[in-house]
């Protein structure tokens, strides 16, 4: 968590630049999309490796790696000799390090968290991430107002050394992976993780659902300081409380589950986060100076909303998911919802500059309310989370049934 403030302080302070910079929405939805790229191309291949690597060195590696990418970036603005292109490399270099850090992270929790606890700590795991979405972007104002844009970036390399040093004295369970599913080379390894998947048509079914609200809802809120130039005055505190109001809701709906665990069919509690974040997405689209505070509330209720409904769906897979087969499965669920967000980052950039923000959000919500209707009515996706008997028909399928 401490690592992730720091990452925070810089997707914060380079969105911002970017925003301040160019005003162009097609920029920063170009500076998002090439930062999801390695993850849609590389995430297949990098699952295998998490499967077969020690997880706590590939997270501490990754830590290292994203923190020396920072260093670069601290150099170029000291030396006032960054461009966008400069920033669009360093985005992807620092995707690259966090293509791996995720699924790993995802992949160890299940080895020291007892199954029964996994909806409560992922509960909590939003809390704080919803912690750090409130402190980061008030943080990254003012210290954007009292430091040069090397200062701010420079906090991350301090939160990533002392994120390393933390994970070095954990002691993490090493995965033992079963003949089953080692299949030899890390093409083979990969093409079992699709067959994991393939065989389970409730995941399937909700791999394909989760990528098209990625299409729909991530580029309305990558496009935030879009919204704040063109609408509030180009306030950043403005920006700072929106943000820090999703953080909010993030912290109220990770609470909420830690203490409740959910709704005993956990899809009932995934559809009602969903719901009331696709309503809360057209709120904002009407948002002005006078109606600032509307933008304040329906960024809450998103908030709350998306913890509601991700983190029900993490336990799931965490609790179901053989763990020799987790880096692989997340690695694949991460690359396929990443994969669809580039798509809406090309139609909505240019799409806002042309007929303005305001049309996004409106979009973003009626699509997510049509594809929460649409949802209720698949029964294998409904049943996730407590129904197993399919699950275990699809472990039990012999590999020369699934060939032929």
């Amino acid at each position: 968590m401490i690592s992730l403030l720091g990452s925070a302080l810089v997707e914060f302070a380079l969105a911002w630049y970017l925003a301040i910079k160019t005003g162009s929405a097609t920029i920063l939805a170009t500076a998002v999309m090439v930062a999801l790229l390695p993850q849609v191309i590389l995430g297949p291949f990098i699952g295998p490796l998490i499967d077969r690597w020690n997880r706590k060195k590939i997270m501490i590696g990754a830590d290292l790696a994203i923190a020396l990418v920072t260093v670069g970036l601290v150099v170029l603005f000291y030396f006032d000799a960054i461009q966008v292109w400069h920033i669009y490399v360093a985005m992807i270099a620092r995707a690259i390090g966090q293509g791996f850090h995720f699924p790993a992270m995802q992949a160890t929790i299940p080895l020291i968290v007892p199954a029964k606890h996994l909806v409560r700590i992922s509960g909590l795991t939003q809390m704080f991430t919803g912690i750090i979405n409130i402190a980061a972007p008030p943080a990254g104002a003012l210290l954007l107002g009292i430091l040069p844009m090397q200062g701010v970036l420079s906090v991350d390399i301090v939160t990533a050394a002392i994120a390393i040093t933390c994970l070095a004295l954990v002691a993490i369970p090493k995965t033992v992976r079963t003949a089953s599913t080692v299949a030899g080379n890390v093409i083979k390894e990969m093409i079992e993780g699709f067959r994991y998947i393939w065989r389970w048509k409730g995941l399937s079914i909700l791999i394909i659902l989760s990528a098209l609200l990625n299409l729909f809802l991530i580029p309305p809120f990558t496009l935030l300081p879009i919204l704040v130039t063109t609408h509030l005055d180009g306030d950043v505190l403005k920006l700072g409380w929106l943000e820090a109001a999703f953080g909010v809701g993030v912290i109220i709906g990770g609470l909420i589950l830690g203490a409740w665990g959910g709704f005993r069919k956990s899809m009932i509690t995934v559809l009602l986060g969903v719901a009331v974040s696709g309503a809360a997405a057209i709120a904002i689209g009407f948002t002005s100076i006078e109606l600032f505070m509307l933008a304040v509330a329906a960024c809450f209720i998103i908030g709350a909303g998306m913890t509601l409904a991700s983190a029900p769906i993490m336990a799931i897979m965490q609790k179901t998911i053989d763990n020799d087969m987790q880096g692989r499965v997340f690695s694949l669920v991460g690359a396929i919802g990443a994969g669809a967000t580039p798509l809406g980052l090309i139609i909505a950039g240019p799409l806002a500059d042309l007929f303005g923000i305001s049309l996004i959000y409106f979009i973003a919500g009626a699509a997510t309310l049509l594809i929460c209707l649409f949802t209720a009515f698949i029964p294998s996706v409904m049943n996730l989370g407590t129904e197993t008997d399919e699950k275990t028909n699809m472990l039990t399928t012999s590999d020369t049934e699934i060939d032929k």
